[in-house]
């Protein structure tokens, strides 16, 4: 760290000894792989558990079919409604059946908590043989068509995803190997490793090709379509070039003729679209607003089954290529290998009303349920010391139904920060159906500390996940966490723009009673960091992103000071989102480009998500650096929640942030608290400051130094182990907690002798289960002093910042894809500029 001047400095180096002492229990899911941006290839490569169908299969014949759902293997005849269960397993998930030619086996990958391995079941005698055993990630297995060998992928060898096959005989797989030697790309990509990769394998009619999936010389996206000899991998032939999305899984037709494929070709969800094995220009076999995925071809070439989103969860759907005939696949009835029981969950809050809540179900089987048509979802780490599995839970808008194995169930549900969490472990019999009663205890912050309106500022409703989201139930996963207010952040991923047909100023026409949704902006720039754009009053700043490199928007202009000043023509917020998840040590960096403090310098920024999709403390320590400079940003937060993926950050209203808006549930009041900072923000605990009689984002002026009275409470959900006044940046006072260590009140007073800011924080040194976050954090807005002695100098601050321009200057000259040398020009006056404040703060 930079040796520095200030109490600021001390804060941060304690900060980032406390997060990596945190951030150690808690990993994340699949660990092994070395892919970068974990939220994007599990969501939208992985299989996720999810209550309805998630990949299938036809058997020879094609009347019938083997489908993924709810974490087992299914058989169900196109046309009836009751589906049989052919594996179960303890403690384990099954998805991506492949059926052999003959009909005799399927291979599929089963999720065990910690690795994905692939198996092969017998269907004649129901014998399971294992076929990977190595720890790593093995998907999407394909048999060939004389069922001798197996293409599929695996991170066996490097972490990453490589296309791999294996002969396949009576005792298992036997010289498994990759098909392809590593290749490392000279192109910078940002959501991709710098390793190629090769995924989505299957194999043409004749066993002789396999086609593919291949990022070789790609920077967007994962990658074109090929072909490959599979007795020659030199034989590689490029089908298509596309910007596909990791889930394009190509299928050849029983006539070895037409590729049948999944893409959004220029729109903004997946439908599946028909090219030849010559790369003929392809057609779309499917249409709507929605996504149509996993598709696979009958025997004889007549239907097509797939996955689809279109009525927001999963559905299977088998299509008549000739004529567009759609049969649903519905599993009215199921045959369950497990002798079943009825579980009713009733749910009351603290004042005795039906409440939605976040409720996990975890059976004796050792596996997660849910409703039939609940949305599933699971957490994006977990603490494997404390548990097997992920988190993974339902909404349930009470009372809520399902059906479990019989014996041991455990039972949690969670509303919010402001009541209690709620557990009981039960024993169902066999036919048994109970319902139980859950009456939440409420845990609010006393009545004087503020009437809260609780906010998340960054929120995703349609993000390229399985399910398809409507804003009328983005308002229902709020409702079930108790949040108060959402705003849907539309941006890209990549050439996609999803949702950004539901801009509307102002309240989105889905709110009502308590719920408020508001469409906003996240804008996407890979080089100077994410602005969130909130109450834009017209119309959103397109195209939505800049610097992307190897495209034609490659030019880091319009900088985020551009956009800032876009934005605020139209009364909006701005604000800089997911910020920090490691220390920035600006000397050590090798290039360093983040905006924020040269927007900060100019006046741009409204807010900063000190709790976010990031290290909150080491979030805190930046921000604490820039108040001590005297600029007075407010404190946010949201979650970065892709509110339609089963494997997510979130959920909606992990973080949020809590507003006095006076008791108006208006856009305006909701803008001007968080502008104003009336607000605190939290993953968990709940905190209460009143300074001088003041609360967060007041000034208290005085004509003298001294002692003033202050009161503070704390409310949590779990466990906080330390609770801190701040003042200027330095620990002014320690509240020792005791007993349960979730609700504490004090008063008392304290010295202050010069302006500034104070402000209460609360954080836990771990993780813990019920927060899904990296650990418990919560800290007020500042409120601000001001004294007859100034604001200490705090030359080690700005100091810090300097040097970080500088790097940022540094970089931004050696750009060669600026438009013209306006741009150019612009840019570096506009971050010297900067540089040149700090300099003056430091001198």
């Amino acid at each position: 760290m930079t040796a520095v001047r200030g109490g600021a400095a001390l804060v941060a180096l304690l900060c980032v000894v406390c997060a990596t002492g945190a951030q150690a229990a808690r990993e994340p899911v699949l660990k092994q792989v070395d892919v970068p941006h974990s939220y994007y290839w599990r969501e939208l490569y992985l299989p996720q558990l999810t209550t309805g169908p998630s990949a299938a299969d036809f058997l020879p014949g094609g009347r019938e079919l083997i489908y993924s759902m709810s974490g087992s293997l299914w058989r169900q005849e196109i046309g009836a409604d009751q589906a049989v269960e052919l594996t179960h397993a303890t403690g384990a998930y099954d998805y991506q059946p492949d059926v052999s030619a003959d009909g005799r086996s399927v291979v599929f990958a089963r999720y065990d908590g910690t690795a994905i391995e692939l198996w092969r079941l017998e269907l004649a005698t129901g014998r399971e043989q294992r076929l990977t055993s190595e720890g790593a990630v093995n998907v999407e297995p394909r048999l060939s068509p004389d069922a001798r060998r197996l293409a599929w992928v695996s991170t066996r060898r490097n972490g990453r995803f490589d296309l791999h096959i294996a002969d396949v005989g009576a005792a298992g797989l036997e010289n498994a190997r990759a098909f392809f030697p590593e290749r490392r790309t000279t192109i910078d990509r940002y959501y991709y490793s710098a390793w190629d990769h090769a995924i989505n394998p299957s194999w043409s009619p004749d066993g002789k090709r396999i086609y593919f999936v291949d990022n070789a010389g790609v920077a967007w996206g994962s990658g074109d379509l090929w072909s490959v000899a599979a007795d020659s991998p030199a034989d590689r032939v490029r089908i298509l070039s596309e910007e596909t999305s990791w889930s394009a899984r190509p299928d050849v037709a029983p006539d070895g003729r037409r590729v049948l494929y999944s893409s959004y070709h220029g729109r903004q969800s997946h439908q599946l679209w028909l090219t030849t094995a010559t790369g003929a220009a392809p057609l779309p076999l499917t249409f709507g607003e929605f996504d149509a995925r996993n598709a696979r071809w009958s025997p004889d070439g007549r239907r097509v089954a797939y996955v689809s989103n279109e009525h927001g969860n999963t559905e299977l759907v088998v299509l008549d290529v000739v004529g567009g005939k759609c049969t649903p696949v519905t599993a009215k009835r199921r045959q369950h290998r497990l002798p079943q029981a009825r579980l009713t969950i009733a749910i009351r809050d603290g004042e005795g009303r039906s409440a939605p809540a976040r409720v996990a179900v975890r059976a004796a089987d050792g596996r997660a349920h849910a409703p039939a048509t609940a949305w599933m979802h699971a957490d994006d780490g977990f603490d494997r010391g404390v548990q097997r599995f992920e988190t993974q839970y339902f909404h349930c808008a009470t009372p809520c139904s399902l059906d479990v194995p019989a014996g041991k169930v455990s039972v949690d549900v969670q509303h919010g920060f402001a009541h209690l969490p709620w557990h009981a472990d039960l024993t169902l019999a066999t036919g048994q159906s109970r319902e139980v009663a859950v009456d939440l205890r409420p845990n609010a912050l006393p009545a004087p500390f503020g009437d809260w309106l609780s906010a998340d500022l960054h929120v995703h409703t349609n993000y390229g996940g399985h399910y398809r989201n409507s804003m009328q139930n983005a308002l229902r996963q709020a409702e079930a966490e108790d949040l108060d207010v959402v705003y849907n952040l539309i941006v890209n991923k990549e050439e996609r723009i999803p949702d950004i047909a539901r801009f509307h100023p102002g309240a989105d026409p889905a709110s009502g009673g308590t719920g408020l949704l508001m469409q906003a902006q996240e804008y996407h720039t890979s080089f100077w960091g994410h602005l969130g754009l909130l109450n834009l009053s017209d119309h959103l700043l397109l195209p939505d992103f800049s610097s992307y490199r190897h495209t034609g928007l490659a030019s880091p202009w319009p900088h985020n000071g551009v956009i800032a000043d876009l934005a605020h023509e139209q009364g909006a917020l701005v604000g800089y989102v997911h910020p920090f998840d490691f220390e920035i040590d600006p000397a050590r960096e090798k290039s360093l480009t983040y905006q924020l403090p040269a927007d900060v310098a100019h006046g741009k920024v409204d807010y900063l998500e000190v709790v976010g999709f990031s290290d909150h403390r080491i979030t805190a320590a930046v921000w604490y650096r820039l108040l001590n400079l005297g600029f007075r940003v407010a404190a946010g937060a949201g979650t970065d929640a892709m509110a339609n993926y089963a494997s997510l950050r979130g959920p909606v209203g992990l973080t949020r942030v809590f507003l006095d808006t006076g008791g108006h549930r208006t856009p305006e009041a909701v803008r001007d608290a968080i502008k104003a900072g009336r607000s605190f923000v939290s993953n968990g605990p709940l905190v209460g400051l009143e300074f001088a009689g003041a609360r967060p984002g007041a000034t208290v002026s005085r004509d003298a130094s001294g002692a003033l009275p202050f009161r503070v409470a704390m409310r949590s959900p779990v466990p906080i182990d330390h609770l801190e006044l701040v003042y200027n940046g330095r620990v002014a006072r320690t509240f020792t907690l005791t007993g349960d260590r979730r609700s504490f009140d004090a008063e008392g007073e304290l010295p202050v002798d010069a302006s500034g800011w104070i402000l209460l924080r609360a954080w836990s040194d771990s993780a813990h289960p019920a927060v899904l976050d990296l650990y418990p954090y919560a800290t007020t807005s500042p409120i601000w002093l001001e004294l007859p002695a100034p604001l200490p100098p705090a030359p080690g601050d700005a100091g810090y910042f300097v040097e970080w321009l500088e790097r940022v200057i540094t970089t931004t000259a050696a750009r060669e894809d600026f438009n013209d040398e306006q741009e150019r020009t612009a840019t570096l006056d506009y971050l010297r500029a900067a540089q040149q404040k700090y300099r003056a703060f430091a001198k």
